[in-house]
């Protein structure tokens, strides 16, 4: 493959320096019998085998160009086609859930309520399960408050009962009423002695 471009680079080159060379002569056009002659036929015949061998040396190496830049072209058409396939698809995607968001909205409103319905249950439930548990407590705690009070109260009673019997002692009790009951003791005593 390399050599077949360095000897058509080379034929090419060598063209172009032909070319060069044989245009000045092919170019008087003061000599119009020159052009008749044999030798401008040569020259007419070598002027288009350069310019053909030019066209195909360009041809050949802008085939490969062509062919390559066509399938990146096909290609990129192709990725475009697939590309539009998908975002047509989530366009319609797009579309499918705009048309049923109204639905949705509704949806999540409903299970909204019903999560609030749910927590507001809930809430109450626990409202009330510590309101009854407060007021077990409360009863206890009264409970347990009124027997301290009863017991209180009664220690408080036999207190005052004790003090007033003391009182009621002190006023019975005088030098006078225990000298006539030690009296009344000591005839008693005379009196079963009998």
């Amino acid at each position: 493959m390399r050599a077949v471009r360095n000897s058509t680079g080379l034929l090419a080159r060598f063209g172009l320096f032909f070319l060069f060379v044989a245009a000045p002569a092919l170019a008087e056009e003061s000599k119009p019998p020159l052009a008749d002659a044999p030798i401008g036929q040569i020259f007419r015949w070598i002027n288009f085998a350069i310019v053909l061998g030019l066209l195909i040396y360009a041809f050949s190496k802008a085939i490969p160009y062509f062919r390559t830049h066509a399938e990146e072209i096909s290609r990129k058409i192709a990725e475009g086609a697939r590309a539009r396939e998908a975002a047509e698809k989530r366009r319609g995607e797009a579309q499918a859930k705009l048309a049923n968001i109204g639905a949705d909205v509704a949806e999540m409103r409903l299970e909204a309520k019903r999560a609030a319905a749910l927590e507001a249950e809930r809430v109450r439930t626990s409202a009330r399960a510590e309101a009854d548990m407060i007021e077990r407590a409360a009863q206890a705690e009264i409970a347990a408050t009124e027997r301290a009070a009863r017991l209180e109260l009664k220690t408080m009673a036999a207190r005052m009962a004790v003090e007033r019997a003391e009182a009621v002692l002190r006023q019975e009790l005088t030098p006078k009423a225990e000298a006539a009951r030690f009296r009344t003791f000591v005839a008693e005593l005379e009196g079963d002695a009998n």
